[in-house]
């Protein structure tokens, strides 16, 4: 090999070399060394990439990079749609129930706390019989036929004191003429399932001042206007 070619070849060694961070002989490397030169290579070429990516795209100076969504806010939730009753039914059964349990000082209606969901989810479930279905399909029917035979109107539709006409002609069992007793024992069961609602709601558990698991420290028994309104004393018990 003339002089010129071994000239090359000991230049592109050195060449070769400079590209290490350091000059390190080979046998004098250790494992932890090699992995910091050849993590160093991938490295650089991130970087250089990055850097050329960075001039040929414009970032908008006036918006940071990963912007929040424009709105966190929860979606409202649609209307619960009704399993049992329909729009009608529904209607009159919000009407009928806060017939039965009205708002007051005290509470809402049956309907705020929630009766016409409750009676619409049992009613819709597998084991309620075909039967108590039919009862209460055909009893809302029956209110709206009977408010229309005596005030030209639907149930929902008619007035506050047309409504508790019929409601007090159906309400004492040994009163109740002979043509409304199917819209009378439609409107027990009704007025039952009412009241079952609403005492299991917490607008019915403060309604009755319910204070159930909550821990009692000191029994002080029960108040004397109760045990008054009973005529028991504790002197009886003993």
């Amino acid at each position: 090999m003339n002089s010129e070619g071994r000239g090359k070849r000991e230049e592109e060694r050195e060449e070769t070399h400079a590209t290490l961070p350091e000059e390190v002989p080979p046998q004098a490397m250790s494992r932890r060394r090699a992995l910091v030169v050849l993590g160093a290579v991938p490295l650089a070429g991130a970087l250089a990439l990055g850097a050329q990516q960075s001039q040929t795209q414009t970032r908008q100076t006036h918006e940071a990079p990963n912007q929040p969504a424009r709105d966190t806010r929860r979606p409202a939730q649609s209307p619960k749609k009704p399993a049992f009753f329909t729009q009608r039914e529904r209607r009159t059964a919000r009407v009928l129930a806060d017939d039965i349990i009205p708002a007051d000082e005290k509470s809402g209606s049956a309907s705020e706390a929630g009766v016409i969901d409750f009676m619409d989810h049992n009613l819709s479930r597998e084991d309620t019989s075909p039967e108590t279905r039919l009862a209460f399909k055909g009893g809302l029917r029956w209110l709206d036929t009977e408010s229309r035979r005596r005030f030209g109107v639907a149930y929902a539709a008619a007035a506050a004191a047309q409504r508790h006409q019929i409601l007090d002609d159906l309400s004492w069992p040994d009163r109740v003429p002979p043509a409304l007793t199917q819209g009378a024992a439609f409107y027990a069961r009704f007025r039952d399932m009412t009241a079952s609602g609403f005492f299991s709601s917490a607008e019915g558990w403060k309604d009755l001042q319910y204070e159930g698991h909550v821990a009692v420290r000191e029994w002080k028994g029960c108040p004397q206007p109760a045990l008054d309104k009973l005529g028991v004393r504790y002197d009886d018990a003993k």
